[in-house]
This record gives C-alpha cells, sequence and structure tokens, in this order.
C-alpha cells in the first residue's frame, strides 16, 4: 500500500511543477510511522507548497486519510 501513496504523492508533485523528471519520492517506513520525502527541483517548490501552504497541506490531509486505513501516520516532507 505504501507503493501505491508513493505513486500518488509523486502524480500529484509532477502535475504541480515544471520540471517534473527531477521529482523524486523517497519512503522512510518505522514501526508507527511512514515518512514521503519528496525531492524536486528548487524553482518548484513554492509551487508544491502553494499559497499559505495551502496545496501542501491538501497532500497531507490525502495522506493522512491513506494511513489512517493503514493504522499508520503518515508525513510528507518537502526538500530541496
Amino acid at each position: 500500500m505504501e507503493v501505491d501513496m508513493k505513486m500518488l504523492v509523486e502524480r500529484i508533485a509532477k502535475a504541480l511543477v515544471d520540471i517534473p523528471e527531477e521529482v523524486v519520492v523517497n519512503v522512510v517506513e518505522g514501526e508507527r510511522t511512514v515518512v514521503f520525502e519528496l525531492r524536486l527541483a528548487k524553482s518548484d517548490i513554492g509551487k508544491v507548497i502553494g499559497k499559505q501552504g495551502n496545496t501542501a497541506r491538501a497532500i497531507r490531509t490525502v495522506l493522512s486519510a491513506a494511513g489512517t486505513k493503514l493504522g499508520k501516520h503518515c508525513v510528507l516532507e518537502i526538500l530541496e
């Protein structure tokens, strides 16, 4: 299921950015937490975060809802 969520984060990010080939999602899985590390071009960070963080918050909400179904806490980290 984490693979599906990874693909979801990747697709959403690629749809938002100008340089989709630089979008990379790494999954770090713990016992109760799954961290999705989203790496993208510096110039695209603002597009993924959105005004006042609304876009990033929406992605985190989707991850949280999916994680609840798995019984895990999902975290999205946006990295350069």
